[in-house]
């Protein structure tokens, strides 16, 4: 069964590959498609075995892999109830998700290659959590950083697709070269790069040092950061996180597909299986609390002030992903797993309701040119509702004789966390976690309301201008394509957004829409097609079940042990205390949602002209977050541009001036020289050559008699 699971988006990929459009574009996406459904299919009964008990761990051996002096790596695939969450949440989002791209890519004329990426990125990601040894890990790892490239420049020929692939394979690089590090030091300290053997040996190596970088310093500290820095790569935290945002040039089922449930889930997924390693470096530990807590509330300002439906989303994954580092940094593994797993449900449900959304709008993507979507689009407004009542966290806490906690997915998995992180004595954790459940709401509130309420905004689009200068009869070009076209290749084409980002910002500063015209411009806006509405409606019950239905078995104390059975470090003892927290505590982040909800409320609906104002008076600040910190800027200064600088001075300096001049042309310019002078000899007189034979006799004669 499990080598069915991940063997079968492999072979997809292969068909839909290798055939390609000889294949035919039906057949393809029939093969893609329902090889994931099948591999869906055989990992729920695996999840399911391990919530009621039936099922126990076990290796499925493959092949020998590799055998070098002292390592030897067998292929092998591992699964115990942390590989069964992963299972579940990859083939699900991702079957999901190709059946999406039905309608949602029904236009593009490359499809059997998107399909054949798409089941090659999930075919990556089963191999990563499948893994029962660090190099097998790695291969995962790196191929799903392959994949991502591939899917980022999906639409290749537009620029800006092409440079959000190559920033996020570079930056990935950055991070995969620590989480090489790491592997190479634990192979060093352990002997093995058997994920098993690791973990049973690692407590035995409490208070050990290693040297490095010339000193000597605790060795699971040493090898847990280093693991640590590739996790930052892979799951965009602070500081390896400038990838993240760039990767909306790709087409939203991508963003879907590699913000729910794959790629940046695979750094938390690695920390948690190696739970026992960082149990031993309580340094580690703090790094990774701190980081997971500064990502979190980083992303959470930057996503107030986006205007780009789908960068709003993509700011809000960073930050969860800050929430589930926070959690495993004090310890709350399981609490980590269980926001991973709901978080797939409500993020893959939001970026695929952004995708209905911008279906809708023509590949509009700017929210100011949203506006009374609700009763245009109703399917597709509920989806997303359902969605934003999850990452917000809605619900009833267990609280004044409320014996039991009800509400949507994330109001189970993201309290739970700010509950542990309080329950583990970290007050400071506990109030960034809060602040952000605020920032949250109202960014997400936010996003509704612009897009859903109020009066239609479309009239100011230069996309809906474009769909209705083709709707009569004025262009040949079909607006509803997904086409890798000059127009609709770009999904920011024209984007407002993306002028900000370039520093010509609109005349508008703020989030409201004072100075935009108001009206629909005689557009109609049209509600996705079936296939991209089924998976809404699946996602959906993710979203509002998820969270009641699994929250036991991830964080309860005796059946999350039961549950984990030592596939990650559970400890108990956090768990009862995260439950006994103070009443107060329980209704921090409730209490929060609701300010961040009353909030959106009255900037943009009560009182639209009160976030101009606030950009307006607040310059500096507004600035400050919607160019994000900065970071891009400072990366390029110190980063980029020396980079650059160096290459033109090899280029010029080296390759042209010294290599060139001094090697082939030179070499050249010597046979040329010598090839003139030669000529000069060859004169066709007899005397000449006879007075040339005369010297040279003359010179042997000389050289004999000094000789």
């Amino acid at each position: 069964m499990i080598l069915a699971i991940v063997f079968l988006p492999l072979l997809a990929a292969a068909i839909a590959g290798l055939g390609n459009k000889a294949l035919g574009f039906v057949p393809t996406k029939v093969v893609t498609t329902g090889a994931l459904f099948v591999s869906c299919a055989l990992s729920w009964p695996i999840f399911i075995g391990f919530l009621s008990g039936s099922s126990v761990a076990s290796v499925t051996p493959v092949l020998t892999w590799i055998v070098s002096g002292d390592m030897t790596v067998d292929w092998a695939l591992r699964v115990d109830a942390l590989t069964a969450v992963m299972l579940v949440v990859i083939t699900s989002v991702s079957a999901l998700v190709h059946l999406y791209s039905w309608g949602y890519m029904s236009e593009d004329p490359d499809q059997p290659r998107f399909f054949a990426y798409l089941s090659l990125f999930t075919f990556a990601m089963l191999m990563l959590v499948t893994a029962d040894s660090l190099v097998q890990m790695f291969f995962g790892w790196e191929g799903v950083g392959l994949a991502s490239y591939l899917l980022i420049g999906f639409w290749f020929r537009k620029p800006s697709a092409s440079a959000a692939a190559i920033k996020a394979f570079v930056v990935n690089r950055v991070g995969d070269l620590g989480f090489m590090l790491g592997i190479f030091g634990t192979f060093l300290v352990f002997g093995t790069v058997s994920i098993p053997e690791i973990l049973n040996a690692a407590p035995g190596m409490a208070g050990s040092t290693i040297g490095f970088l010339g000193h000597r310093f605790d060795t699971m500290t040493v090898l847990c950061l280093l693991l640590f820095v590739g996790a930052m790569g892979k799951s965009a935290q602070l500081g390896l996180h400038t990838w993240l945002p760039d990767a909306m040039e790709g087409p939203t089922p991508v963003s879907a597909l590699i913000h729910a449930a794959t790629m940046v889930t695979a750094g938390v997924f690695m920390v948690c299986r190696l739970s026992p390693m960082f149990e031993v470096a309580p340094v580690a530990l703090d790094v990774v609390r701190i980081v997971g807590a500064a990502t979190c509330l980083f992303a959470a300002t930057c996503g107030l002030v986006q205007t780009d439906i789908k960068r709003v989303i993509a700011y809000s994954t960073c930050s969860q992903l800050g929430y589930m580092f926070f959690a495993a940094g004090v310890g709350a593994y399981g609490a980590a797993m269980f926001h991973l797993f709901t978080h797939a449900f409500f993020k893959a449900l939001l970026f695929l309701g952004a995708g209905s959304v911008i279906h809708a709008m023509h590949h509009e993507q700017d929210m100011r040119f949203y506006g009374g979507l609700r009763k245009e689009i109703p399917l597709t407004f509920w989806a997303m509702m359902m969605g934003t009542l999850a990452i917000t966290g809605v619900g009833l806490p267990a609280v004044f004789g409320n014996p039991l906690g009800i509400g949507f997915a994330g109001f189970h998995s993201k309290d739970a966390i700010i509950e542990a992180s309080w329950a583990a004595g970290q007050p400071g954790v506990w109030f960034v976690g809060v602040l952000v459940a605020l920032l949250t709401s109202f960014y997400s509130w936010r996003l509704m309301f612009l897009t859903f309420w109020g009066a239609p905004r479309w009239a100011a689009s230069e996309h809906i201008q474009h769909a209705l200068h083709d709707a009569h009869g004025h262009g040949a070009h079909d607006g509803h394509g997904h086409g890798n076209d000059g127009h609709h290749a770009d999904e920011s084409h024209g984007n407002p957004a993306q002028a900000e980002d370039a520093g010509d910002a609109p005349s508008t500063h703020g989030p409201a829409q004072r100075d935009l015209p108001v009206g629909t411009g005689g557009y109609h806006p049209h509600e996705s097609p079936i296939p991209m509405l089924v998976p809404l409606g699946i996602l959906s019950v993710g979203a509002v079940a998820a969270g009641f239905a699994f929250h036991s078995y991830f964080i309860e104390p005796e059946s999350g042990e039961h549950f984990w059975r030592g596939a990650l470090a559970f400890r108990e003892h956090l768990m009862h205390a995260m439950h006994e927290v103070p009443v107060a505590i329980k209704l921090s982040a409730t209490i929060a949602m609701l300010l961040g909800l009353l909030t959106a409320w009255y900037a943009y609906i009560r009182n639209t002209a009160f976030p101009v104002a606030m950009a307006e008076q607040f310059r500096v600040l507004y600035g400050f977050l919607l160019r994000k910190w900065y970071f891009d800027e400072l990366y390029h200064l110190i980063f980029v541009r020396p980079a650059f600088a160096i290459g033109r001075l090899l280029w010029h300096r080296g390759d042209e001036q010294t290599i060139d001049r001094f090697g082939p042309n030179g070499s050249a310019w010597l046979v040329q020289f010598g090839a003139r002078g030669a000529a000069k000899l060859q004169s066709g007189y007899l005397y000449s050559y006879a007075f040339v034979m005369l010297i040279g006799l003359t010179a042997a004669v000389t050289w004999a008699i000094a000789g």
